[in-house]
């Protein structure tokens, strides 16, 4: 994916939104949780230095302790207030990348409490990329920055809209702020630098080649084989799962496996993105949605058409395997670990 740049400046918001805002900064530090939105999807954010609040997200989402969370800061010059001995490269990436959707993994400072990593001894942090969630960090100041997970379900399809958030969450979450679509519609790249060598840990809304650009080097896609003890959000095989069952197939077999389930008396979705020849499958029981076939306007879809299918009561979402090229990354990422959650009674096909 190309890197779109975005204009680290304080954003400069209508005066009904600069008040939402004051509202939810004033949430914030009482203690509160609050659903808000980044250009990757809309986060639950809490007080990264309040115990409670933060013990609050881990219960709202059904997620486990052990499982950090990413930190939000409003600004570059906060980031050794957070974390310390960092890098050279992670200060090249993020004077070039933040804000956006680029999270680093440090090692943490004093600032930042055990139950923000899981008890590691490192710290995701990233800048958002978008005016709304910029201007909420820059309302709560240095000395505090936003613990914001997903803001849905633990393991289940991230957000992209304030609707999604609350069908999920509802009242259990103090305050949503709307900001509209989200941009990217993918999690943030999150690389790590073990052994002082950068690693992908989890492909998102920056390309592979724009971080080698940046680095002038090669930048690895991390295995957990490397450093299994280091623990980030999205890793898990199964994650960004829809409840209904979802499987990933090349082209040249979809449309087989469609049909058997067809004649089972299953409902069935198709999600394509290439041209396949649908002619064989026209039929009350089957279903298509054709995906963009740029990897961009693919991801920024993603998330919402899952959530809209999920809810239409298919038996079974049938997706075509994205290219294989460094671009889809990210989104292959996404499927192969949405359809990672199938129990035996749904391996039939």
């Amino acid at each position: 994916m190309e890197q779109t740049q975005y204009a680290p400046s304080k954003p400069n918001l209508p005066l009904q939104q600069q008040e939402q805002i004051t509202a939810a900064a004033r949430i914030l530090c009482e203690g509160g949780v609050v659903a808000f939105p980044t250009e990757t999807v809309y986060g639950l954010g809490a007080d990264v230095t309040n115990p409670d609040a933060i013990s609050r997200i881990y219960k709202i989402k059904q997620r486990p302790i052990d499982h950090p969370l990413i930190v939000h800061i409003g600004a570059i010059s906060h980031l050794d207030y957070w974390a310390q001995a960092i890098p050279v490269s992670a200060w090249k990436l993020a004077n070039h990348f933040w804000p956006g959707p680029l999270t680093l993994i440090l090692q943490r400072s004093h600032h930042i409490p055990d139950s923000v990593t899981g008890g590691q001894n490192t710290v995701g942090i990233r800048i958002p990329a978008h005016p709304i969630a910029l201007a909420l960090l820059h309302a709560l100041g240095q000395t505090k920055a936003l613990a914001a997970p997903s803001a849905n379900r633990f393991g289940r399809i991230s957000p992209t809209t304030a609707t999604h958030v609350q069908q999920e969450l509802g009242s259990s979450v103090d305050m949503i702020l709307d900001g509209g679509a989200c941009e990217v519609g993918l999690e943030s790249t999150i690389i790590s630098f073990y052994d002082e060598s950068p690693r992908i840990l989890r492909p998102g809304g920056i390309a592979l080649s724009a971080l080698e650009t940046v680095l002038s080097g090669p930048v690895m896609l991390a295995h957990n084989t490397i450093n299994p003890t280091i623990r980030t959000p999205g890793s898990l095989p199964a994650h960004y799962a829809p409840v209904t069952p979802l499987r990933v197939y090349p082209a040249e077999q979809i449309r087989q496996h469609a049909l058997l389930l067809a004649a089972k008396n299953l409902r069935i979705l198709i999600m394509t993105w290439s041209n396949i020849d649908t002619s064989q499958l026209s039929g009350q029981s089957i279903e298509q949605c054709v995906m963009p076939a740029d990897p961009i306007a693919y991801g920024q879809q993603l998330y919402a058409k899952l959530r809209q299918y999920d809810q239409a009561a298919f038996d079974y979402l049938l997706v075509e395997a994205p290219p294989d090229h460094p671009e889809w990354l990210a989104i292959a990422d996404r499927l192969q670990r949405a359809g990672h959650h199938l129990s035996d009674n749904h391996k039939i096909i």
